[in-house]
């Protein structure tokens, strides 16, 4: 009997693979390769959220190319410079009972004072027309070169406002070319070197112009070409404008009068006048608020004032409220300057 030989062979049992589209691995290795991708991720996200920074150093940009760049650009590359302070310093005073009071509370001088009075006197009486409720602005130039001396009072204001019940009032300072600074109002004509208004400081107008009054000296009736203006005897009587003097003599009824040729067609006259000042006589040229004589009641007056008349065209004008001619204006380029910088000082009044 043969012997035949059985072999028996062991197969291990092979365990199941779960298969994955993209991964054909078993679940536990699946599982690393999750937690390992998600710790990635995670890192990748914090890296993001961390401030780059850049080791190039950086780069300043001229002022022209700062200029050229949009203004958000400028803004966000650092903090904005200040901005320049204004050249100008404005000051508003009011509740004074005088103009003297308000300009010495803004810091003015008595002669700065005086001489923004006279550049006004054309358009506010202040002893008449000032009211403690009244308002005045001034504007100063902090650049100028009066503003940089040792005086404690500002130099001559660079504009000038005064609020009164007939309105607003502006003069303006301004260097033409030939370096000569004046005031000048807005249309650029001259404030003061035209007519003054009024030729003396007088109590009160005792008369007033009329085509028909009753003399009191005559007692009849007749046109009074001029205003009476009561004042002590001796006070000073002032040109009115610049001119000549056409008579300086006596007129039976005027007295001692004075005539005067001002800018045509206007003309001056003043009677009454207890004497005239040194070197007044015709021919004899005046400059406007020169003294020319002193107040009397020579003639047919009844106390001491002064008759004082204005003419136009050699026609009598009512003096209290005829038009009164400023001095040359400014022309052509020097109006063109003058009005670029008065609108800019009149923006801050």
């Amino acid at each position: 009997m043969s012997h035949s030989t059985i072999l028996f062979v062991y197969a291990a049992p092979v365990p199941r693979m779960t298969r994955f589209p993209l991964f054909p691995v078993e679940p536990d290795k699946f599982a690393l390769i999750c937690i390992v991708c998600l710790m990635l991720v995670g890192a990748v996200f914090m890296m993001s959220r961390a401030p780059a920074k850049s080791e190039q150093p950086a780069v300043a940009l001229p002022n022209d190319a700062l200029s050229a760049l949009p203004a958000s650009a400028v803004a966000a590359s650092g903090p904005a410079a200040p901005a320049p302070a204004s050249r100008y310093t404005v000051k508003t005073v009011a509740g004074q009972p005088t103009f003297f009071d308000a300009a010495n509370l803004a810091g003015l001088s008595a002669s700065v004072a005086h001489r923004v009075i006279e550049a006004l006197r054309n358009r506010v009486d202040f002893r008449r027309d000032w009211k403690q409720e009244n308002q005045v602005s001034f504007v100063f130039d902090t650049k100028s070169a009066a503003a940089h001396t040792d005086d404690p009072h500002p130099a001559m204001p660079a504009a000038v406002r005064v609020v009164t019940d007939a309105g607003e009032h502006d003069i303006f300072l301004y260097k033409n070319l030939k370096g000569e600074a004046f005031y000048y109002t807005k249309s650029g004509d001259r404030a003061r070197g035209g007519f003054i208004r009024y030729p003396l400081a007088f109590r009160r107008v005792s008369s007033t112009f009329s085509s028909r009054r009753f003399d009191p000296v005559l007692r009849r009736w007749q046109p009074h070409d001029g205003v009476d203006l009561a004042a002590p005897a001796g006070t000073p009587v002032h040109a009115t404008a610049n001119g000549v003097v056409t008579f300086a003599g006596q007129q039976t009824g005027y007295g001692n009068v004075i005539e005067i040729r001002n800018r045509p067609p206007y003309s001056t006259l003043f009677a009454h006048l207890s004497r005239f000042a040194k070197g007044i006589h015709a021919g004899a040229k005046v400059r406007r608020n020169e003294i020319i004589g002193y107040v009397g009641s020579t003639g047919w007056a009844t106390g001491p004032h002064l008759h004082y008349e204005v003419h136009v065209n050699d026609v009598p004008k009512n003096p209290l409220t005829v038009s009164l001619p400023p001095a040359e204006p400014l022309h052509g380029k020097e109006l063109s300057r003058f009005a670029s910088r008065s609108a800019e000082l009149e923006g801050l009044l």
